[in-house]
């Protein structure tokens, strides 16, 4: 991975922890995933006709990924229902990287460099670390930390099959805006029909926010696409986690959240990856 691609990736995940900030000031979950989704889908609107229609071979490979962010925004809320954002956000993404790196192994046939398949450990280990920032999980946690274990593989799933499939395309942002297009309205739809009448009343004080925060994650996971053409993916999905860092850092700044020793030992071991990867 050369530096170039890094930065872009570390770009990617500043973003990241930017739109999943805009996803935390909004309480009401699935309002905040209905709308970062629409927003992700207008962002895609314009650029349409520019991209033209996806080739035939990709469509299967759009539609599976389809299937498994669903997936993933699902087991996402579903583990913010049960547990605390503080546990459930740094399991579901520590888990990802090294079981991508695995399956890269396994079923991509990539070959990583012992220090690049340290760093993917290392960052992983590090983020994990923030599940223990706000003290010891009681039992009573055990079983929102196995649905943000279970994101944390839906994450690596659709990381896998949109690997695949910008690789099949070698195009980014056809892909992307392909992807936004087709997931963008799921959820909205359904905030129409469980919220009827109330929905307008609901969406007022959020709108323009969650809007925002879907353009946003559409640019930032455009990024990571792109660099999926030229970086191990293990590598790219490893420093795209480390967004969390960065939302640490946010949730100190916008919500007054308390960094602690943890947060401080886990960015320490994060960065530590992150170094073994860019060098």
């Amino acid at each position: 991975m050369t530096p170039w691609v890094v930065a872009v990736v570390l770009l990617a995940a500043l973003l990241h922890a930017g739109w999943n900030a805009i996803a935390h000031s909004i309480t009401d979950r699935l309002l905040g995933f209905a709308l970062i989704g629409l927003g992700g889908m207008l962002a895609a609107l314009p650029l349409l006709p520019v991209v033209g229609p996806p080739p035939r071979e990709a469509w299967p490979v759009l539609l599976a990924s389809l299937a498994t962010h669903l997936l993933y925004m699902s087991l996402l809320m579903a583990s913010y229902r049960t547990g605390e954002f503080g546990q459930v956000y740094p399991m579901a993404r520590g888990t990802a990287p090294w079981v991508v790196a695995l399956t890269g192994i396994l079923l991509l046939g990539e070959s990583m460099p012992p220090s690049d398949l340290a760093g993917v450990l290392v960052v992983s280990a590090g983020l994990t670390t923030l599940v223990f920032a706000g003290g010891r999980p009681s039992r009573a946690q055990l079983p929102a930390l196995l649905a943000a274990f279970a994101t944390g593989v839906s994450i690596a799933v659709y990381t896998v099959v949109d690997a695949h499939g910008v690789r099949l395309t070698q195009d980014p942002l056809g892909y992307i805006t392909w992807l936004m297009f087709l997931q963008g309205p799921v959820f909205f739809v359904v905030a129409v029909f469980t919220r009827r009448g109330a929905l307008p009343h609901q969406l007022k004080p959020v709108w323009k926010f969650g809007l925002l925060g879907g353009v946003v994650s559409a640019v930032a996971y455009g990024l990571v696409l792109w660099a999926q053409l030229t970086g191990a993916v293990a590598g790219v999905a490893a420093l795209r986690e480390t967004s969390i860092v960065f939302a640490a850092v946010l949730g100190a700044l916008l919500f007054g959240e308390r960094f602690g020793p943890v947060r401080v030992a886990a960015s320490v071991i994060v960065v530590t990856g992150v170094l073994l990867l860019a060098f």
